[in-house]
């Protein structure tokens, strides 16, 4: 997402991010994960010319439900909205699939059997393997489930949002539905890349952000000085151990960080190899919830 929309609209550099999902790919990070709403369109578009040599190495995952209006997003979950966007999205990412297909957020003006009813279509079609659904509850997923397989559920999880520790993990691990955690850095606050709010690019989704205004700002700097403790211990960046803490919570948990810049990509990677002991799960698990709503 971060390399078409929302995050720091002036760093924006296609041929810098193609480089990064190349490298991705060559390490075998190989989700890829976009959206249609993302640009609008432009983000698959980049994938699309990334993976337009290499497809057969990427597991290639989008989304549809959410379309961009004048001022803000808005949901559609209605059947021949959905039928369009997986054409449109496939047209746009250059493939006759995709590996995973994702309900964006579901429409409380439509019942969630019939959107999943049509996504199901897509799978019967060949135009998707699997489906997913990001930003739900249990009930949610059973009333899904009910109609065809939930193989992935979307959540924000990271040090500074944790609610789907308490009942959608347990959930997931007892279903055998991988949780795909966006986020896990906490839209780059865990990795300690701002030092204070005002560090946040101008037209950067984050300046009205609650958790990056500057009263809320400076209180979360305590948890990532928990978050630095740790690090040091292992000699690793606070980005690792941040993304450590998010696998230790199980093994059908799978976090996307998103970057556009190799360095972070091969840092983020690396977390992979780190074992947080029970000792530092413990002062991780201890440290003060974030201030400020999550948005």
């Amino acid at each position: 997402m971060g390399m078409s929309y929302a995050y720091d609209p002036g760093g924006r550099d296609d041929d810098a991010s193609v480089a990064v999902l190349h490298r991705a790919l060559d390490l075998g990070a190989d989700l890829i994960d976009t959206a249609d709403v993302y640009g609008p369109h432009t983000n698959e578009e980049l994938v699309g010319r990334a993976l337009a040599d290499r497809r057969e190495k990427a597991f290639l995952a989008t989304k549809a439900g959410f379309v961009a209006g004048e001022t803000r997003l808005r949901r559609d979950g209605r059947p021949e909205h959905i039928r369009a966007a997986i054409d449109a999205s496939l047209r746009r990412l250059r493939t006759d699939h995709v590996d995973l297909y994702q309900l964006h957020r579901v429409d409380p003006d439509v019942p969630l059997e019939e959107t999943w009813g049509a996504m199901a279509e897509a799978v019967r079609a060949g135009k998707a393997r699997m489906l997913g659904l990001s930003e739900v509850t249990v009930e949610q997923i059973r009333t899904a489930q009910s109609v065809h397989p939930v193989a992935t559920v979307q959540a924000e999880l990271s040090l500074w949002t944790r609610e789907a520790t308490a009942e959608l993990l347990p959930f997931t691990a007892r279903e055998g539905i991988a949780v795909i955690a966006y986020s896990p850095l906490g839209r780059g606050f865990l990795a300690g890349r701002f030092g204070s709010a005002q560090d946040v690019p101008d037209g950067d989704y984050r300046r009205i952000n609650p958790r990056f205004q500057e009263k809320n700002f400076e209180a979360n700097l305590h948890l990532l000085d928990g978050v630095r403790i740790v690090a040091q211990r292992h000699g690793i960046t606070p980005a690792q151990t941040a993304l450590a803490w998010v696998l230790a919570q199980g093994g059908h948990v799978v976090p996307i960080p998103g970057t556009k810049h190799v360095r972070y990509l091969e840092g983020n990677v690396a977390a992979a190899d780190v074992r947080l002991s029970a000792d530092d799960l413990a002062v991780l698990d201890g440290l003060p919830a974030a201030v400020g709503a999550r948005q």
